[in-house]
């Protein structure tokens, strides 16, 4: 086996090792749903599985026959079955759909083995599928009322002062934005193809905007004044009744999988919508918390923000250089269950100065999610094209859910911007003039 399948079946392994972790679970908390948003856990556990052996046992090929029965097969079609009635299906049992996992898995594994030459990029796009189940099943443990199933978690590194609204200058000009196959082999569609862009000189936050940063729009009565809030982003927040960010309770506590516990200061807010981000920039800038004009940033200018190096002239491939993202970079891989205080990873920041770019919370951007010029659909065709141009809003970064593995500074995420569930923040941004560049 070549040096990359070896690596290939590493991370298979490491993502099924999770997997089977996140779903170690009595058969009722399996089958149970907690919200119409998210699948029930063995939906996942089962939908993996189809996946992986639609993909990598049948070449993609949905008319060659699978390991399940067709009318079972089709109870995993993410397409056919939404979430809200996947609890209703007659889904196979937990124990069931373990086995047919494994027995996909053990398939996928000697034929890995036997592989000549070809491109490992299929191979590559399952563990990227199956990482991004297991951070989605996060969210819907997250949700599970009850005692806590997943302990508080592994404690992140401490934060440091002074770094929390403050902000950094990226300089305007030419930039790479996007990657090709030749550079990140296992990039997905959506990231492609590299192109040169212009994007004029802006200011973007340091770190991503904290609970206590938030909590002070909260106090302020930011949720009761329409001025903060977009049309659409009033009708939602008066429809669903918001008055604080998911999980908050009014009494400066929050509860995270199961843990109530007295809300972080320093941490990343998250579980907050696109529209009440949005109406916290506008809060912060129009009351003089931070300087006028806050917004949040563009997609584009995010990116850059994380890779260029305007000394250089050329992307960096993580904003920290080239080294693969370890702990004391960024805070990955699920094991905190929560974002780190803002400051705790100055060895990771970017060329511009900003840090935490990658990992704690995904940053929501004021970008709709569109294709890239020249964009090419990949294996699986529809994983992003069926999306371009409908209501969604284009989230970057990672959050401390994502396996470091399958995260790139280019790897966009999206969502309607009425979802919370997600472990979303946001980070702010200004434009300024060139003559104050």
């Amino acid at each position: 086996m070549s040096d990359v399948r070896e690596l290939l079946a590493r991370e298979l392994t490491a993502a099924r090792d999770r997997t089977l972790r996140l779903t170690d679970h009595d058969d009722p908390e399996l089958l149970a749903q907690h919200t119409p948003l998210l699948s029930p856990l063995v939906w996942d556990l089962a939908h993996i599985g189809q996946q992986e052996d639609l993909w990598l046992l049948r070449g993609g090929d949905s008319a060659c026959p699978g390991l399940l029965p067709p009318d079972v097969e089709a109870l995993y079609d993410a397409f056919t079955q939404p979430r809200a009635v996947r609890a209703r299906l007659p889904l196979l049992p937990p124990v069931e759909a373990r086995a047919f996992c494994a027995e996909v898995r053990g398939r996928v594994l000697d034929r890995l083995d036997r592989a000549g030459d070809e491109d490992p990029f299929d191979v590559a796009m399952v563990v990227s599928h199956e990482q991004q189940h297991d951070e989605t099943m996060l969210q819907a443990l997250n949700l599970r009322p009850g005692p806590p199933l997943l302990g508080t978690g592994t404690p992140p590194p401490p934060g440091r002062p002074g770094v929390a609204g403050t902000s950094v200058l990226v300089p305007g000009g030419e930039f790479v934005l996007g990657v090709d196959a030749s550079d990140e082999p296992f990039s997905l569609d959506n990231e492609r193809p590299a192109h040169g862009v212009h994007v004029p000189a802006f200011r973007i936050g340091r770190v991503p905007v904290t609970n206590a940063e938030y909590a002070a729009f909260v106090a302020d009565g930011g949720y009761a004044d329409r001025r903060w809030w977009s049309g659409r982003g009033w009708a939602h927040r008066v429809e669903a009744g918001l008055q604080r960010p998911q999980f908050w309770g009014p009494d400066g506590t929050r509860t995270r999988f199961g843990v109530v516990e007295h809300l972080p200061p320093d941490e990343p807010v998250q579980h907050v919508t696109f529209f009440e981000a949005e109406a916290y920039a506008a809060w912060a800038g129009g009351t003089g918390v931070v300087p006028a004009g806050a917004r949040l940033p563009t997609e584009v200018e995010w990116e850059k923000a994380a890779v260029w190096d305007p000394a250089t002239g050329r992307r960096r491939r993580f904003p920290w250089g080239s080294a693969e993202p370890t702990p004391a970079l960024a805070n990955l891989g699920g094991t905190a269950l929560r974002p780190a205080p803002v400051g705790a990873y100055p060895a990771g920041a970017s060329p511009s100065g900003a840090e935490q770019l990658m990992g704690d919370v995904w940053e929501w951007t004021s970008s709709s999610f569109r294709p890239w010029p020249g964009f090419r659909p990949m294996l699986y065709a529809d994983y992003s094209a069926p999306f371009f141009g409908g209501d969604f809003r284009v989230l970057r970064g990672g959050s401390w859910a994502v396996a470091p593995s399958i995260l790139r500074p280019s790897f966009r995420n999206w969502d309607h911007p009425i979802r919370r569930q997600v472990f979303s923040g946001l980070r702010l941004a200004w434009s300024v003039e060139e003559a104050d560049a």
